[in-house]
């Protein structure tokens, strides 16, 4: 990391937010913590020693730090081709399972754990499901739980991803039978049946243990570890590979991808990674 403002370093800024919270960032990689820190200064108008100096001082910046530092993009069935192929091609594979363990690791405010419920609920096996969904952030959290999206801001994309996943379904799906629209309040609200199945829960994913003790069918982790340094990616992926079932799916962002061992450890199609006990080297 280079000198910025002021006297001290990005690295050592971490330092000092790692003193004053539980959260240890310093293994995020440089170029997500540069864009992270950098906008919180220009947002309120400091240099680095004026941050540091803040930060020891005040613990509702240093929650709001934390809070600018992971927040995450999401969106209902973003990129709709993976979503249909998730319909398509693996979850109908697990119909024969007596129950099915599901882990959102970095579920932010909770749009793609309510995508992967709708597509459960779509093949009559959402009820025979367990659903664990975890976030370094109460305040993304609280929103996940509460279930309620800005009408404005989102419907008219997350209507098109819907109506892109489910076009070739074989039967009629629609977005009404999951979300109420409230144009006068401003508010996609989601209907009780999905938010009731859900287990939201506080978790650092990065140095906490497992908030729980199942072995899990599918594990999503979507657009996290493109945060994290490679030292850190594979510990997390060697967390998920020991608590997936063997032939269990974990499904990655776009943008994120095994590097090295784990190649050997998981068949991959389509951003979805199938754990086996077998060596594959199709990539």
């Amino acid at each position: 990391m280079q000198e910025r403002e002021g006297s001290k370093t990005y690295k050592e800024y971490l330092k000092v937010l790692k003193e004053c919270s539980p959260y240890n960032f310093c293994e995020y990689s440089n170029n997500s913590i540069d864009r992270r820190i950098t906008k919180i200064m220009r947002d309120n108008r400091l240099n680095m020693d004026e941050l540091i100096y803040k930060t020891r001082k005040d613990q509702s910046f240093v929650e709001y730090v934390v809070e600018s530092i992971t927040v995450n993009t999401t969106e209902l069935f973003r990129d709709p081709l993976i979503w249909e192929y998730l319909l398509k091609e693996v979850v109908p594979k697990l119909k024969g399972h007596p129950q099915i363990n599901i882990w959102h690791a970095g579920c932010s405010t909770g749009q793609e754990v309510y995508s992967f419920m709708i597509l459960l609920d779509q093949l009559n096996m959402l009820e025979k499901s367990k659903i664990y969904a975890t976030d370094i952030s109460q305040k993304a959290l609280n929103c996940a739980a509460k279930g309620e999206y800005v009408y404005n801001f989102n419907y008219e994309k997350y209507l098109t991803n819907f109506e892109e996943v489910f076009k070739n379904h074989t039967t009629n799906v629609n977005f009404n039978d999951y979300f109420k629209v409230d144009k006068a309040k401003d508010l996609i609200s989601v209907k009780a049946k999905l938010k009731e199945k859900t287990n939201f829960i506080k978790h650092d994913l990065v140095k906490e243990e497992m908030p729980f003790y199942n072995k899990f069918d599918i594990i999503f982790c979507r657009n996290v570890l493109i945060y994290f340094n490679e030292s850190l990616q594979s510990r997390i992926v060697q967390r998920f590979h020991d608590n997936l079932f063997n032939k269990g799916v974990m499904v990655l962002g776009t943008h994120e991808g095994l590097n090295g061992f784990f190649r050997t450890k998981f068949a991959r199609n389509n951003y979805v990674y199938s754990k086996t006990d077998t060596f594959h080297f199709k990539y």
